[in-house]
This record gives C-alpha cells, structure tokens and sequence, in this order.
C-alpha cells in the first residue's frame, strides 16, 4: 500500500478496505492484515477515522512521485489554504540589492552574530529568556528537532484540539500518540492540560498565538494558569509562534515553566514563506541537542538567508509593511467573524488569518459550500477528538466579500448531504 500511495495508485483520503473484507480478496489470515495496517499507521501513511474505517493520511508520511494538489474547481474562491497573503508580504528585491554577502566556510558560526544579538533583543523585548538560540528551517523543522530530542516512537505528546493539521502529520510519522487537549480563545484548558500530563505525555506542543484553525492566543492569565500546572513536570513544553509579529495581541510565553522547553518563532509568515528560517530559544540542553543532529544533516540555515532576515528586521520600511498586514489581517478575519455572527453563525477567530466554525455535519457543510463555489478545509484534518467543524482562511478575503460568504457558510453548516442510492 505504501507503494500504491507513492505510485499514485491510492489517494490521499482514499478509504482502504475493512480488514476481514481485504484478508479473504488476498486469501490471508485476518491478523496479517490488521499487522500491516499496524505497520502503515506507525509509519504515518494511514490513520483510523473512526466508524468510516482505514484510509489514507491527508499528507501521508510518504512522497508520492507527482505531487498531489488539491483541485480546486474552476472559479471557486479557495479559502482553504490557510497561506498569509503574498499581496501583503515585503519584496525582497530593495534588501537583496544592498547585500554583498561574504563567503562563508564550514566551520563558521551556525548563528551569525549579527542575526543572534537581533533575534535575542526581539525575543527577550517579549519576555522570552533567552538561555541559548539556534535556527531551523521553519516552524515543524524546528518543532521535529525538538521533539526527537526527547520523544520516541509510542510516546505520547500533548496537542491543542483541534490542532495545526502539519503538527498531526509529522506526530504520525514518528510514530507518536498524540493526545488532544481542550482549547478555547485564550489557548489549552488547563484542567486538559493536567489531564494529558497524568496520561504520561512526554512532550506538550502548544500555539502561543494566531492558533491554527481556531484563531486562540495564550492570555496572560492564561499563562499564569498554565505555568503552576507544568511546574516540576518533567515535560517538554514546545511552544509555537509562528505568526510572531502579525498575531496583533502580546505574547504571554510559557517559556522556562519546565526544565526542558523550546519557544519557536518562523520568520514565513510575516516575511515570506520561502525564508526558511525560525528562531529556536530553549534550555541550554535541547538547543545543543538540536544543534548537535543539525550538524549532521544540513549542518546551518543558510548564512544569505540569515543576512536577509537581517537586513528585513532593522529595515524602518518593512516594519511598516508588517503593521499594515497586520492591521489587514485582524480587519479581513473581523469582518468574516462579525458576518458570520450577524448570520447566527458561531465561530473563533480572535487573531491569526484563520476562522473556525463548528457544524453538526462536516461534510456536509464542505460539500455544500464547494458546490457554491467557495473552498474550506475540513475540521477532521485538524481534529482529535473534538467535534466536526471547517477551516475558514480570512487571510485573502476583502473585506467587502465577507458578508457574502457569511451568507454561504450560514446555509452549509444547516445542509445535508442527499441520501445514496
């Protein structure tokens, strides 16, 4: 199955067989095909969903040849995506016209000093202490070399409920149980929280702010809260801030709550995601850790894409262009919240450039706006045990639009799917 996946052969979401049914088609035991599902679902390629059986992971845990794209049908509006708007991002051609990068050997610094003294100032200004600093290439590089710094196959690690859809799809490739916890607006409940920890989870990976899907940000008190919960636990606590300076509400870090933690900041939503690039804070131990495997592998973030993030943080007139996306991102998200209100619609979305609706029916409220001509993401890609809801993308939905689609969801989240024949 692992090779139909990567010849194309079986899709992504592609439902597989019941076990008994696929045994007596290939004349085997039972056992050995609930072995191989076993083995498929470690592996990260396929997960159980429920009632509706086995079927192919979302993002399996192996490339398929061609790369698989969601189609998206001819004059849809895709607010799917969950991608900032490109409109909104800094051009790069003023900073890379002033650079004159000097070549670099092996064995200089991973971090160059410049980068560390502006990422340690930025961080600290947000109350993050900066014990030690390293770089990744994004936020889930940074998040998965944090974890294999203390997780291992079967472990259990914490997860917001519903969850950044990338963070279930790399928990499934190493083999790991993730274990869903209760968020609301102002981020985990810590009575969930306490919940996990007494499960035996190794590790906690949580969304300071702009929390993808539902647009929760960690609150002061919140924090507060969640800090005497972790005190003197021997967990992980891996937090992620990806939106950084788009998010338009304080960071409350939860950093140095436990022995071992990590803060990550990406550089790719605010400036472009082709800057590979996020800043990892941490205890002194797993910084070195994941210094220590990097070095193994790609060894650094490239020193002309540190130089550029560099020249982006000290330049007055992309400081000015990340307010305005900001300031745009909390107007386009406000005005889809408050027309999905005034339709009577519930929702979430307090920062970040995504909307989360809860419905009785998700496929049906998906298919329903597809056939409209508006394209969501599905709650299950996001979900562990909570209930069914979609994915609303506001990040490139003018203003003005925003009562129309209300108009949409409103009639999809009371639609039903026609009865098979």
């Amino acid at each position: 199955m692992e090779n139909g996946v990567r010849e194309g052969a079986l899709a992504p979401g592609a439902t597989l067989p019941p076990v008994r049914r696929l045994a007596s088609e290939l004349g085997v035991a039972p056992t050995t095909v609930a072995a191989a599902y076993a083995i498929l679902r470690r592996r990260g390629v396929v997960e159980t969903a429920g009632r509706r059986g086995t079927r192919i992971r979302t993002r399996p845990a192996t490339a398929p040849r061609t790369a698989a794209v969601v189609a998206i049908p001819p004059g849809a509006r895709d607010l799917s995506h969950g991608e900032p708007d490109t409109a909104l991002l800094p051009p790069l051609a003023p900073v890379l016209s002033r650079l004159a990068p000097e070549p670099y050997g092996y064995a200089d610094d991973m971090v160059l000093p410049a980068v560390r003294a502006l990422a340690v100032r930025r961080l600290e200004s947000d109350g993050v202490p900066v014990e030690a600093l390293t770089l990744c290439h994004g936020a889930l590089d940074a998040i998965e070399r944090s974890l294999v710094t203390r997780v291992r196959p079967g472990d259990r690690v914490a997860v917001e409920d519903p969850a950044w859809a990338n963070l279930l799809d790399l928990l499934a490739a190493l083999g790991v149980e993730p274990v869903g916890v209760a968020v609301d607006e102002d981020g985990p409940v810590p009575s969930a929280v306490a919940a996990a920890i007494g499960r035996g989870v190794t590790a906690m990976v949580v969304t300071s702010r702009a929390h993808n899907p539902t647009g929760g940000a960690i609150s002061g008190s919140r924090a507060a809260e969640l800090r005497e919960v972790l005190a003197g636990r021997d967990v992980l606590v891996i937090e992620d801030d990806h939106a950084a300076e788009l998010a338009g509400v304080p960071l409350a870090p939860l950093a140095g709550a436990t022995p071992h933690w990590v803060l990550v900041r990406s550089v790719s939503k605010p400036y472009g995601p082709d800057l590979r690039c996020a800043l990892l804070a941490g205890d002194p131990a797993t910084v070195a850790r994941v210094d220590g495997r990097r070095r193994l592998g790609p060894g650094w973030v490239s020193r002309l894409t540190q130089r550029i993030v560099a020249e982006l943080w000290q330049d007055p007139s992309v400081d000015a262009l990340i307010a305005h996306a900001a300031h745009e991102y909390d107007a386009r998200r406000g005005a889809l919240l408050g027309a999905l209100r005034a339709a009577g619609v519930s929702a979430t979305g307090r920062t970040g450039l995504n909307v989360w609706v809860p419905v009785t029916d998700e496929t049906a409220a998906v298919t329903a706006l597809r056939d409209g001509g508006i394209v969501v993401a599905p709650g299950s890609r996001y979900r562990v045990d909570t209930g069914p809801g979609v994915r609303i993308t506001a990040s490139t939905l003018p203003v003005a639009d925003a009562a129309e689609v209300a108009s949409a969801v409103a009639s999809a989240v009371t639609a039903r799917l026609a009865p098979h024949r």
